[in-house]
């Protein structure tokens, strides 16, 4: 096992290594393309029956950190459902500086969070033909437990793994000229109904808010 998962890494590292560096190439030979984009306050604080109950900035210590270009914190109810929904996402209009989302598998440990389960998972979802790869968790931390669900998304593209996102950057570093990039990440608080309820609430809220988050990510 030890074998093939160094034989696997080694692969992985090696051709991110060959197209990291003629993606390096390309760039510094020509003026990347940055796509105009739509700020993220414009998602409608409505999807299907969620409304919006709570809006608020990113803390600039986070930010700091971040060094996303734009960022959305909401937190999204149904009427007579006791599971909220928390709405977080951050835009990078560019990565080519080595600027790049942070991900939340790294972050939510450093502030006490354990993960109980991880996996990724498709999300299908109305007017898409193919589903949202998704990562999907379910973290602890003291008596607190969550259901999160989060991806990155490239001009209509999510991707859920860390590797394959950084080669699909360097990729289209080199075919599109554009590393723009968006992580989305959806939290629901688990309740006395149990994680099935936060999970359900979760993957219901992808599915009707996703449509006006491709929207406005650009295309």
């Amino acid at each position: 096992m030890f074998s093939f998962l160094t034989s696997r890494n080694i692969v992985i590292f090696t051709a991110l290594v060959v197209v990291q560096g003629a993606a390096g190439y390309y760039l510094n030979a020509r003026q990347e393309y940055v796509p105009p984009a739509v700020p993220l306050a414009q998602i409608k604080q409505q999807q299907g029956d969620w409304m919006m109950v709570k809006e608020w900035q990113v803390e600039p210590e986070v930010q700091a950190v971040l060094k996303a270009d734009d960022t959305l914190s909401r937190h999204y109810v149904r009427p007579g459902v006791p599971q909220g929904a928390g709405l977080f996402m951050a835009f990078f209009r560019s990565q080519r500086a080595g600027v790049a989302p942070h991900s939340p598998k790294n972050c939510l440990p450093g502030n006490g969070w354990v993960a109980e389960k991880s996996t990724i998972i498709p999300i299908a979802v109305p007017g898409r033909e193919n589903p949202v790869e998704a990562n999907y968790y379910v973290v602890q931390r003291g008596d607190n437990k969550s259901v999160v669900v989060y991806w990155y998304q490239s001009h209509g593209r999510t991707v859920a793994d860390e590797y394959k996102a950084k080669f699909y950057v360097m990729s289209d570093a080199v075919s599109l000229n554009r590393t723009d990039t968006a992580l989305v990440r959806v939290t629901v608080a688990v309740g006395p109904e149990g994680v099935p309820a936060a999970e359900q609430a979760a993957f219901d809220f992808v599915k009707k808010s996703h449509g006006d988050i491709s929207r406005v990510l650009p295309q």
